[in-house]
């Protein structure tokens, strides 16, 4: 039973946050706010018609790409898995980012000022509609802008294990559906991570509210040859935005 002074800190917080949502423009009482970080899969189905398409012909073109692996990349891959193989299940959060994952965006290196566009790390996305608001701070995003995210286009979420909400791909397709919708697009890609394993994900969007996903085989980013096609599935993303930059 809580006490009288518990009670009282719970109405201060409450208001505090109702404080807070107005400066933000959102009226509490009837537009339900969802954390990127907090979604889970029976928020997804109580907001969006949303399905996994198990057709996994989708990613063809994406992995069977010709991208080849220069050998200096290569060695730097090898050296990478050898540094981190048998810690890589027991890091936390912030030791796989540091020591595994941004090593390996580095290499790609999303980043480009002629195109004016990099990679952001823990960057702001908010998507509001009438009926909800989805909002948070996306783990990994490459999008448009220097400065400040203009236009997402591509989508890392990590396996958070200090968190209880642990599971990355609904937290991954919150933040696609948020991207497709703001940028008026029907497709587009991302991926989660889970310790060493990798998943790609593509998400269509069917009609308003409606979505189909599809999720590809685990890549094991402790094996030297799924390594190399992590870095190959990277570098098609790479291309392919900055073809679209250039139209």
């Amino acid at each position: 039973m809580k006490t009288q002074i518990e009670i009282i800190l719970l109405k201060e917080i409450e208001i505090l946050k109702q404080k807070v949502n107005r400066l933000e423009g959102v009226n509490v009482s009837s537009v339900p706010i969802y954390q990127y970080s907090r979604i889970r899969d029976n928020d997804l189905n109580e907001l969006f018609e949303i399905e996994k398409n198990l057709d996994e012909t989708i990613f063809n073109q994406w992995f069977n790409n010709e991208i080849e692996v220069d050998v200096d990349t290569q060695i730097f891959l090898e050296n990478l898995i050898k540094d981190n193989r048998v810690l890589i299940e027991s890091y936390n959060e912030e030791d796989l980012k540091i020591n595994v994952i941004s090593p390996i965006l580095s290499r790609v290196k999303f980043k480009s000022f002629e195109n004016k566009i990099r990679d952001f790390y823990e960057a702001s996305l908010i998507y509001k509609t009438d009926k909800f608001i989805l909002k948070g701070t996306a783990d990994f995003m490459v999008s448009e802008g220097l400065v400040e995210s203009k236009k997402p286009y591509f989508f890392i979420q990590e396996f958070k294990r200090s968190e209880e909400y642990g599971n990355p791909r609904p937290q991954l397709l919150a933040e696609l559906i948020s991207a497709v919708e703001l940028n008026d697009w029907q497709f587009i890609k991302g991926a989660y991570i889970i310790g060493g394993n990798w998943h790609f994900a593509i998400l269509e969007k069917l009609e308003r509210h409606k979505y189909q996903y599809f999720i590809s085989k685990n890549f094991d980013a402790t094996k030297v040859a799924d390594m190399s096609l992590i870095y190959k599935n990277l570098m098609f993303v790479k291309h392919e935005i900055m073809k679209m930059l250039a139209k």
